[in-house]
């Protein structure tokens, strides 16, 4: 193992061995992935996620970039928020994902005005100033290089554009935070055997909320990538958090 570990949950691990981990369980759960998102949120996160493309505030003409985008749930939207001059590309490192999206988006009719790539957020295969909106949800924290994936998310932004970030992140109360975290390492685990047959991959999931960087952390983070005017907003008492960054 290299002298630099990142984490695969709570398990320290050489980072060019988390890539594959990650793949491996998405690979997994990618044909129940919608089914388990609403049991586990109880379909809350269909609401985070229209938080997420408010705050967007998209235009019709826009180029959006749909990162870590998986089954195509933002894209769907984000599709019909454009005009002919506007595009959405869908990216995911993940094929089974990016397959599943594609699939999604063709049962709904949408061919128009999106684009799939297969991609690492690490070193997007896009030019500088591509994009007017950067959006991922639920994707930052399974990066093996976040800091890295940050800096290409400001290559890539045209100067006058945002992203916004929707992850899992620190609970506020302290007595909701006690419940949440019973309920993350107990009923998700057993969702998971149930539906996916992959109690494993949830309990990794878990683990990676726990591991993934608070509020604070992860705004400093985007500061230091060379986002600027950095904020956050708590959903749900910061079960979830929007955070939004600028590029001028």
């Amino acid at each position: 193992m290299s002298e630099k570990t990142t984490h695969f949950g709570y398990q320290p691990i050489a980072p060019e061995h988390k890539t594959a981990r990650v793949a491996a369980v998405f690979h997994s759960v990618a044909h129940r992935y919608d089914i388990m998102n609403d049991l586990m949120s109880f379909g809350l996160h269909r609401l985070w996620k229209r938080s997420m493309i408010a705050r967007c505030m998209v235009r019709p003409n826009h180029t959006i970039l749909d990162l870590a985008g998986g089954t195509a749930d933002l894209t769907r939207i984000f599709a019909t928020k454009l005009n002919d001059h506007g595009k959405v590309i869908l990216v995911d490192v993940n094929e089974t994902m990016l397959a599943k999206g594609r699939e999604r988006l063709l049962n709904a009719g949408i061919i128009k005005p999106v684009s799939f790539v297969q991609a690492n957020a690490e070193a997007l295969p896009f030019l500088n100033n591509t994009f007017d909106r950067i959006a991922i949800a639920f994707g930052l924290r399974n990066i093996t290089d976040k800091e890295q994936a940050l800096k290409e998310m400001v290559r890539t932004l045209k100067p006058g554009g945002r992203v916004v970030i929707l992850e899992f992140s620190a609970v506020r109360s302290g007595l909701l935070n006690t419940l949440y975290h019973a309920y993350s390492f107990s009923v998700l685990p057993s969702l998971g055997k149930l539906i996916c047959q992959d109690a494993e991959s949830y309990r990794y999931l878990a683990e990676s909320i726990q591991m993934h960087p608070n509020q604070e952390t992860l705004k400093n983070m985007m500061i230091q990538a060379g986002f600027e005017r950095c904020e956050y907003q708590n959903l749900h008492s910061g079960i979830v958090a929007l955070h939004i960054g600028h590029k001028f």
